[in-house]
């Protein structure tokens, strides 16, 4: 994603309605993909923790909007301090702005930028929660987002998309979130699940997923969110590298869906649904940082290679003995690190610049740049997550109790349930069975049978 760049006056653009637009409906396109997650991750858990499964993403909505309105903004984007933060006050409170002033060298105003970005930072934090299903005190997990985009999103974003910022000083390629999102939201997670520990039943209870529609009900809105994500991310459409960045995020996601589902069946012998929603997901994670440097083919490649990497990741935890819930680390961490690091090897040098990888003549330049993102995003977040896990289990606690978590989240968190079964089974006249009436209590009570 281009930062702001000064031109000179004479070269300064005029505000463009058509590229306004775009940015505002791509606005619209990611943030539709939050609550797109809430449902991916909300059909993925038991019955029992739905509704927090769902709110664990909605409440980043009502956080993160607030805080980058206040602060997010400015320091993630604002003038560049020690290539480490960003500082603008007329960009804290979005008080000094001009509804037309322009971002600096695009034809888009800094509102539209502002609200493009602000939709990155929600999801971010909703991302992490996938790993920590079933188990985290919702007051606790609002504090975390408060805290963690405060004191790892904002910085890592300036670090890599703003003016000045190290990473993207360096020449590391994120087009679109690869390590600010994926790897920044992965590490954290595997970060706080090391703190907070493995759900009541891990590796002994089956914890399957209620509702595989609701499932890829989710996983069809982040696709077509992801359209936004990723196209829009050149801020607009004048010289046809969004439309690149397009195509390319239909392919990977395409591929890497085949492939996931490839393993699958040679794996464990079926084409499942959960699958196939992963192996999307995959795709749309590692196209993120690498589709605008990279042709439709090395696409396909880059696809393939996160739906088999990520497919063999998920199992993991199992050998390691980490409880990642719905497979953050294997998706999220794994997927932002292959496709940051194919750069290296696909990047064309003919789509966002010239930068060339290993098979068109780069050399191992860009790909030792794409290690340096890398791996200092992930160093980063996870050990400040960790360290912002630890010092609230400490003072307020992270978990539930553990007879809350087998009772169930919902219940305990929310005071709701997900789903009213108390009236399964009812009607006007009674059943019989030969000659001997059943109620119409009795014949739902013999129904009510959930696998929460």
């Amino acid at each position: 994603m281009p930062p702001g760049i000064t031109t000179l006056a004479a070269d300064a653009p005029t505000l463009s309605a058509a590229n306004t637009g775009f940015m505002l409906i791509c606005s619209a396109l990611v943030m539709i993909m939050t609550p797109g997650l809430a449902f991916f991750y909300g059909g993925m858990v038991r019955v029992k923790s739905t509704l927090n499964m769902l709110m664990m993403s909605f409440i980043s909505l009502g956080i993160v909007t607030i805080l980058w309105v206040l602060y997010g903004f400015s320091l993630a984007f604002g003038t560049d301090i020690g290539s480490f933060i960003g500082w603008s006050s007329d960009f804290a409170g979005l008080s000094g702005i001009g509804i037309t002033q322009l971002w600096d060298g695009y034809t888009i105003p800094v509102y539209v930028f502002a609200v493009f970005q602000l939709m990155f930072a929600i999801i971010t934090p909703a991302l992490i929660s996938g790993a920590l299903a079933d188990r985290v005190k919702f007051t606790s997990w609002a504090l975390f987002v408060t805290l963690w985009v405060t004191v790892v999103y904002f910085p890592v974003a300036h670090w890599v998309w703003g003016a000045g910022g190290w990473l993207f000083e360096l020449g590391v390629i994120d087009f679109a979130g690869g390590t600010a999102v994926h790897i920044n939201a992965g590490a954290a997670a595997l970060g706080v699940i090391l703190v907070i520990g493995k759900r009541v039943g891990f590796k002994r209870d089956p914890m399957r997923p209620h509702s595989l529609p609701l499932v890829m009900l989710g996983a069809g809105l982040l696709w077509f969110g992801w359209f936004g994500f990723n196209a829009g991310s050149w801020l607009g459409n004048d010289d046809g590298v969004g439309a690149v960045m397009f195509v390319n995020t239909q392919v990977a996601t395409a591929a890497a869906m085949l492939a996931w589902l490839g393993y699958e069946k040679l794996r464990h012998g079926s084409f499942t649904t959960l699958g196939a929603a992963s192996g999307a997901v995959a795709g749309l994670v590692a196209i993120t940082p690498s589709g605008g440097a990279i042709s439709p083919l090395g696409a396909i490649a880059v696809g393939a290679i996160a739906g088999v990497l990520c497919a063999m990741a998920v199992g993991l935890k199992y050998r390691f003995g980490y409880d990642d819930s719905l497979d953050v680390v294997g998706v999220h961490l794994v997927g932002g690190v292959v496709g940051s690091l194919l750069i290296g090897f696909f990047a064309t040098g003919g789509v966002q610049s010239d930068a060339k990888g290993l098979f068109y003549g780069g050399g191992l330049d860009q790909l030792g740049k794409q290690a340096v993102g890398v791996f200092a995003v992930l160093a980063y977040s996870l050990v400040v997550s960790a360290v912002l896990a630890f010092l609230l289990d400490r003072t307020i606690g992270m978990r539930v109790d553990e007879d809350d978590e087998i009772s169930g989240i919902d219940q305990v968190e929310h005071a709701e349930t997900a789903y009213d079964f108390s009236g399964a089974g009812g009607g006007a006249a009674p059943r019989t069975t030969g000659s001997a009436p059943v109620s119409d209590s009795t014949a739902a009570a013999q129904t009510k049978k959930v696998d929460a």
